[in-house]
């Protein structure tokens, strides 16, 4: 997929009418009349939606006679996954140092708990080790 190809994908998805009218197609072939259903806007104006998705090669049009059906051609949104896909390895390293962090940390600094909430009063002590006295609750 060019360059070019993909931006007119993304381009068509940033709206979310059109993912809309995707979504719907996902579950099948569908008329204009069909897919305008659900919008409070013109046959035209959705047409124009469907004219943007087929230049992405997001939609296909169907002809049987006055039947002009759309169907989605799910292609480019495989090529924009994969695009995205790329990206997914960036993410799964900076997870993963930052991870390694701050286990390092935990194991510099053994007196700190693994678990449970902070006692701001006591430094590295938990909310749970707190003393617990019912005339005093701070102490």
């Amino acid at each position: 997929m060019t360059t070019d190809e993909l931006s007119r994908t993304f381009s068509a998805l940033g709206d979310p009418t059109r993912r809309a009218i995707l979504a719907r197609l996902a579950a099948g072939e569908a008329t204009v009349g069909e897919l305008a259903a659900p919008f409070d806007m013109t046959f035209a104006a959705v047409s124009k939606h469907l004219r943007v998705l087929q230049d992405a090669g997001l939609v296909s049009r169907g002809r049987d006679a006055q039947y002009r059906p759309a169907r989605l051609d799910a292609r480019p949104l495989a090529e924009a996954s994969r695009w995205i896909g790329d990206y997914s390895q960036f993410w799964d390293d900076n997870l993963g140092a930052i991870d390694s962090y701050l286990s390092s940390l935990q194991q510099l600094n053994g007196s700190l708990p693994t678990s449970g909430p902070r006692d701001r009063r006591s430094p590295g002590r938990t909310t749970t080790d707190a003393p617990h006295d019912k005339e005093n609750p701070d102490g």
